[in-house]
């Protein structure tokens, strides 16, 4: 039986001391950051949260702003024991806090979370569509787009960071470094006169192997990027796509997806999504945008 006095309880910022008891705080609600994805969200923004007496963390909130005027929210957890005392709602707003009044803030909610969002101002504005797959079914997609296809090199950063920036609505350079770094592949696609005009990231969690953030100029390159990442892949998977997709919808159901949810997207401090030139075919991940 749980006898901690739960009116002991400290906000704090967590910093990398406190990345294993973030895990079990994650993996108490049956959600899967790792090491490596709680080190990424740290080096590319800020993790809040609660302590008790004993200095078990019990709540997390994390915002991740991006290099002008948007930030995301996410992993906002609260220990099961803990709930009912607002603690989402405070770690949420100091992460809210920490960002200026004319930041856009975007977040992923789950259906239990949109409640405490809307009280916190946040309202839905699209939405993404979560697929997962035990096995990726080769579609043995044939290259006649005249582009070619080969891993990045530190090189193509900055061709890769300006197309983020076009299809995501922001620049992000920090997270994508930190991103890349964590990946376990990265792909660029050049046209003919060696321009990028597409990349894709796969990283390797405790569950699934994710897919994202895709960035293609149509439908059809997205497809032969994530071909490449999947290909040789034995294991789960996962992609989280935005709305408006439904060619890649369609190959990911022959690929062996199958769709779990289409979670909203909210944001606070606008009322809209920011631009976007529909170049985005799967985001990094829900904690990101």
């Amino acid at each position: 039986m749980h006898t901690d006095n739960k009116t002991v309880l400290e906000l704090v910022q967590f910093d990398q001391s406190d990345v294993l008891g973030l895990i079990e705080l994650s993996a108490s609600v049956g959600w899967d950051y790792d090491e490596y994805e709680i080190r990424t969200v740290m080096s590319s923004g800020k993790i809040f949260g609660h302590k008790n007496a004993r200095g078990k963390i019990v709540s997390s909130a994390a915002i991740i702003p991006y290099d002008t005027n948007l930030a995301s929210i996410g992993m906002v957890i609260v220990n099961e024991e803990y709930r009912g005392l607002g603690l989402g709602k405070k770690a949420t707003q100091i992460c809210i806090d920490s960002v200026s009044e004319d930041t856009s803030i975007m977040l992923i909610s789950t259906e239990d979370g949109k409640p405490l969002y809307e009280i916190l101002g946040f309202i839905a504005v699209d939405f993404v569509q979560k697929y997962l797959s035990d096995n990726y079914i080769p579609n043995k997609l044939l290259n006649n787009l005249d582009i070619t296809i080969e891993e990045y090199n530190e090189n193509d950063f900055n061709e890769v960071v300006e197309l983020d920036s076009e299809a995501f609505g922001d620049k992000r350079r920090k997270f994508l470094l930190s991103r890349i770094d964590q990946s376990k592949q990265c792909l660029v696609v050049r046209n003919q006169k060696g321009k990028i005009i597409g990349f894709g990231l796969s990283i390797l969690g405790p569950i699934n192997l994710i897919l994202g953030p895709i960035v293609a100029p149509d439908s059809r390159t997205a497809a032969l990027i994530i071909e490449g990442l999947a290909l040789n892949h034995q294991g789960k998977l996962r992609i989280d796509v935005p709305s408006g997709n439904k060619e890649l919808f369609h190959f990911l159901k022959k690929s062996g997806f199958i769709k779990v949810s289409e979670p909203p997207i909210m944001i606070k401090n606008s009322i809209n999504m920011p631009y976007r030139n529909k170049e985005l075919f799967a985001i990094a991940a829900q904690i990101f945008g």
